[in-house]
């Protein structure tokens, strides 16, 4: 995390000059003391993230891919007024074990158009949708299998 900080900061600064460079490390020094003082942050948790990054790349991706998607069925929908919905609540089971993953995942179904998660209780969510079909991949699909490997 610190050496990914570290080259935001000499990306945003638009030169790379030496007073930049030790200015830059000066400041990720200031960040990373009570980072390891107070959260336990280290080598490990540094190793950790580079090894995650990639993953939670992705998921950024195909989140985004899952979004235009469903704006366009929500499109479809609105627009096809002999399209009928069939709002549904519907409980599902998640074998996400993190709080953060599953946090994750409420909150994905929550970005894409037509889904909403209404609770979220241990390993079930309850989310409210426009149709069933909207969650075809939520216990077992594509966002789920990169959040899995988030946790590994």
């Amino acid at each position: 995390m610190l050496l990914f900080l570290y080259l935001i900061w000499l990306c945003l600064n638009g030169g790379l000059t030496l007073e930049i460079c030790l200015l830059g490390l000066g400041l990720i020094a200031l960040l990373a003391l009570p980072a390891w003082v107070l959260f336990g942050y280290g080598l490990r948790s540094e190793l950790r993230f580079w090894r995650r990054l990639p993953f939670f790349l992705a998921f950024v991706v195909v989140m985004i891919w899952k979004i235009l998607l469903a704006n366009l069925d929500v499109l479809q929908i609105i627009l096809n007024r002999e399209k009928k919905i069939h709002p549904v609540l519907v409980h599902c089971h998640t074998s996400l074990k993190t709080e953060f993953c599953r946090f994750l995942l409420a909150n994905s179904i929550t970005l894409t158009p037509g889904t909403i998660t209404v609770s979220m209780q241990d390993d079930l969510l309850t989310v409210h949708c426009l149709s069933k079909d909207m969650l075809e991949d939520t216990e077992n699909g594509v966002i789920v299998r990169l959040l899995q490997r988030l946790e590994a």
